[in-house]
């Protein structure tokens, strides 16, 4: 019986796939999870979550909140303190929060990217004013949301909140 090389079998793989219609990769795409409200299963740091749903992870689209769970790296200064805004957000939300998709669906490690709503409050731009996260201006995702990102980081170094204040 022949062989059938680790190339052959990939494109027979993505030739099947592309003949059933089926996604070319296995990465999430922006179809699985579509903007709506969603049940939190648990808070997995200062910007991620972990939705009921398929158990699907969610990164925070637009801000980078200081490490606190991340393998092989120490707890930053204020990253606890970004973790328990984002809890109490969520369980002030009723474990239940609305997301919004712009830009970039996934990060490079599958995980959604998105905005976090409850009741009219976006809890990225809320994490951002408290000085509690930086904003990410260099990514894909809309100018009036990288507005909004700014203008509260602005606010915060003003006012010397969170990660921009001499503390710590």
């Amino acid at each position: 019986a022949k062989q059938v090389s680790g190339l052959g079998v990939a494109l027979l793989s993505i030739a099947v796939r592309w003949w059933t219609g089926a996604p070319l990769t296995d990465a999430p795409t922006s179809g699985d999870l579509a903007p709506g409200e969603y049940d939190v299963e648990r808070v997995v740091d200062g910007d991620t979550i972990l939705l009921r749903k398929g158990h699907a992870r969610v990164r925070f689209q637009g801000i980078d909140t200081p490490e606190t769970v991340k393998e092989g790296t120490a707890v930053e200064s204020w990253g606890p303190e970004a973790s328990a805004y984002t809890k109490k957000f969520i369980r002030e939300a009723g474990w239940r929060v609305r997301l919004e998709f712009d830009g970039e669906p996934t990060d490079q490690y599958g995980r959604y990217l998105a905005f976090i709503w409850s009741e009219g409050r976006m809890l990225n731009e809320e994490l951002v004013h408290q000085g509690l996260a930086r904003a990410k201006l260099g990514y894909d995702y809309s100018n009036a949301k990288k507005n909004l990102l700014r203008r509260a980081q602005d606010k915060a170094r003003r006012e010397r909140r969170g990660i921009w204040s001499k503390q710590r």
